[in-house]
């Protein structure tokens, strides 16, 4: 079989023989494409078959969910299925209230409408408002379910950097401590033995005078969680007011998505996206080092 290539709303290979069949062609197409897809398709007419080229409708043509707003954000991976945007501090992923704009789906609406491309963005993963770093997007319905899929599996590794206060020791560990919703405070979140597992890795990667810099690796997903895990340990994230730390002339949290990676949906290879420090990430941890 060859390598596919996408023709408008279609995907387009060629199988070594003719199908016929909805089971000749289901035996012709990769693991990538589930039957319960592929059942979907053939019964709305989206799969057709020209002789040796089968073609399956994968990317249907759709309007965007949002009024698209340009505040131009960098896009740091994309291709016909999906793409990751680098989010920037003080945006949400995407609106929480009626008529709310200036979120990240927003710019990359304006980005897709503006680059000819007639297609919703599905975001498959979140980033606290103040949070930066990548956010991994699906741009067909198909390539979400795969991507959720992954999601739900796993597969798909965050890796984050932190300034927290006072030196962090022993130098590496792993939080396993489940995070409930504080009855006290509508938005804040705290370690709880009847909340949800939570499992977050660490590494110090530099020690400062009273301050740490530190990477950390998710296992779950849990709202706050490098927040109330770091807080939970006496080492709150710099600018975290919310969780006890102190603005140290940083008015955010010092929390930084730097790297995200993640299965790709048609070929399963492994796709490494890198974020670059913000600038005030930056000279916090250069003011921290004197």
């Amino acid at each position: 079989m060859t390598a596919c290539r996408r023709k408008g709303q279609w995907l387009e290979w060629t199988a070594n023989a003719e199908p016929s069949t909805f089971e000749e062609v289901k035996a012709f197409l990769p693991d990538a494409i589930d039957e319960r897809t592929l059942k979907k398709l053939w019964g709305a007419s989206g799969i057709e078959i020209q002789g040796r080229r089968i073609l399956l409708r994968l990317f249907p043509e759709e309007s965007l969910q949002y009024m698209p707003e340009w505040t131009g954000i960098e896009v740091l991976f994309e291709d016909d299925f999906c793409l990751v945007a680098d989010k920037p501090a003080g945006m949400k992923v995407h609106p929480t209230r009626e008529s709310e704009g200036g979120t990240l789906l927003h710019a990359v609406g304006w980005h897709l409408e503006s680059t000819g491309q007639s297609c919703r963005p599905r975001h498959i993963h979140r980033l606290d408002e103040d949070t930066t770093g990548p956010v991994l997007m699906a741009k067909c319905p198909w390539a979400q379910v795969r991507l959720d899929e992954a999601m739900r599996e796993k597969k798909v590794e965050r890796t984050y950097v932190a300034l927290v206060h006072g030196r962090l020791s022993p130098n590496r560990g792993c939080v396993d401590a489940p995070i409930g919703r504080d009855r006290h405070h509508a938005t804040r979140r705290r370690v709880s033995p009847g909340g949800e597992r939570a499992v977050t890795h660490y590494e110090v990667v530099e020690s400062y005078r009273s301050a740490t810099l530190v990477r950390l690796r998710l296992e779950t997903g849990r709202t706050h969680q490098i927040r109330v895990h770091l807080s939970h340990l006496g080492h709150p994230l710099i600018g975290d007011t919310l969780y006890g730390g102190r603005s140290e002339g940083m008015e955010r949290q010092a929390l930084h998505g730097e790297r995200l990676t993640f299965p790709h949906p048609w070929s399963g290879e492994s796709i490494e996206v890198h974020s670059p420090w913000p600038p005030d990430f930056a000279a916090l941890n250069e003011r921290l080092k004197k």
